[in-house]
């Protein structure tokens, strides 16, 4: 058996850090099992889908490293979920009801009222067909609700009924079927809800893993049922905790909060979301790590916690200065060209700069301090002016390399009896505008003589 996993996106909006996390955790699953990745947008909701968004999905999930091996689109498979419906009417386990949001509502309140479940209760199952005609001839129109196998003999009568798996991430998990409502599949307007058509094609695209976020695991129980009535064994299961904010608040498509999209053009690296996403809520610690290969050396499953994966956006920006401190000039050189970095002061200026960039984009102005000229706006008293013109005039001749700028320092020091911070900040203004950046030590060979003595006060 091949390992297949889904990642089932609406493409109503662009997905977020959240989204992504169950996108990795399918990824990483199929990785280690040398397994396949499918790609299956549900799109049934018409009116709300937009290709834009499912393009953008698209790009997001490549730019983040993962491949689908398969793409489909629920609105092109409406007659496999045609042919489902009818069996399942056939079965006697698909019927229609009639009631309106509040009709429906009034039901439950009444239901309360009486020390009972909240629960449907099966009240469009007892509408003979004549019935059914009368309501449908003063305007209404069914939606379909899918008769769960929670009675013995009478549907009036529930009883519990266990329906257990073993979860992959959360362990053994019971639903119990008997305090659950018969689940709408098809809207009054003939429309899919979730529910049928992901069984339908997680049956024909032979998902064997249904990886998700743990709001899905009540639905587990209904959908193991659907996946019975219709002759086929269920994949198995895992539900992972949802990744929040530190103050609880949770990632929405609708909001844009934390998009993949945003993020990336704010500079943040993939592998710094990545390792986000994946590593928060589970027993490892979150590091960054430099591709998705490592990452799934790291990724189990079953290390994940119950509890809500609360991360702070911030420390996105931390994982991110930690992968630019250690990535190689290799990794970074076409990125850089971007921004005007390329000849042969690149390397030398990129391994000078990355440990003090934030994000990789921050390297544009660095370069333009180091080849045109220092950011402007620096203010130095006379005294500071009065200093520097007799430390340039203590320039060492070239060729110049590491060593040069102690040796500078410690002319400057004998010459002018300045030290610490007096000494370093007035240098470190004339040369770069910055009260702080890279080390002085690697700035001055890019600079070089001429470029550094055009800084003179």
């Amino acid at each position: 058996m091949t390992v297949t996993v889904r990642f089932a996106p609406s493409p109503t909006g662009n997905i977020h850090i959240g989204n992504a996390r169950t996108a990795l955790f399918n990824w990483l699953f199929a990785e280690k099992h040398r397994g396949r990745f499918v790609l299956r947008f549900d799109d049934t909701d018409a009116a709300r889908s937009k290709q834009e968004y499912a393009d953008q999905i698209v790009y997001d999930l490549h730019w983040l490293g993962i491949f689908p091996d398969m793409m489909e689109y629920q609105s092109k498979r409406v007659t496999a979920y045609e042919n489902a419906v009818e069996k399942l009417k056939q079965a006697g386990l698909l019927y229609p009801c009639y009631e309106t949001p509040e009709e429906l509502e009034l039901k439950r309140k009444i239901r309360l009222s009486r020390k009972l479940p909240p629960i449907y209760g099966r009240d469009g199952l007892a509408h003979t067909d004549k019935e059914r005609a009368e309501l449908e001839a003063d305007g209404r129109r069914p939606h379909w609700r899918f008769l769960l196998p929670n009675y013995k003999r009478d549907p009036f009568e529930m009883v519990r009924t266990d329906i257990s798996w073993n979860d992959v991430v959360r362990g053994q998990e019971t639903v119990d079927l008997g305090s659950l409502s018969d689940p709408v599949l098809i809207r009054e307007d003939g429309s899919y809800l979730y529910t049928l058509p992901s069984v339908v094609d997680d049956i024909d695209f032979g998902i064997t893993h249904v990886i998700r976020g743990d709001d899905h695991v009540t639905n587990t129980g209904v959908q193991i049922a659907l996946f019975r009535a219709l002759g086929s064994q269920e994949p198995e299961f895992g539900h992972h905790n949802l990744l929040t904010t530190s103050s609880g608040e949770a990632l929405s498509k609708r909001t844009g909060s934390l998009s993949i999209k945003g993020l990336r053009e704010d500079g943040i690296e993939p592998m710094a979301i990545a390792s986000m996403a994946v590593l928060t809520g589970t027993s490892e610690n979150v590091t960054p790590e430099s591709s998705l290969s490592e990452l799934a050396q790291k990724f189990d499953p079953a290390a994940t916690s119950r509890s809500s994966a609360k991360f702070e956006p911030g420390d996105l920006v931390n994982l991110n200065r930690t992968l630019l401190q250690a990535m190689p000039f290799g990794a970074a050189r076409d990125r850089l060209l971007a921004y005007g970095v390329f000849g042969e002061k690149a390397e030398a200026f990129w391994l000078a700069v990355r440990g003090n960039l934030d994000r990789l984009p921050d390297a544009e102005p660095w370069w333009r301090i180091v080849t045109v000229k220092p950011e402007p706006g620096a203010e130095l008293s006379d005294e500071d002016t009065e200093f520097l013109r007799t430390a340039f005039d203590l320039l060492p001749e070239e060729p110049w390399d590491a060593g040069t700028f102690k040796a500078w320092v410690g002319r400057i020091r004998e010459e002018t009896g300045r030290k610490g911070k007096g000494l370093f900040m007035p240098i470190r203004l004339a040369l770069t505008g910055r009260d702080s950046g890279p080390e002085l030590a690697d700035l001055l060979p890019l600079l070089g003589r001429e470029g550094t003595m055009a800084r003179r006060p």
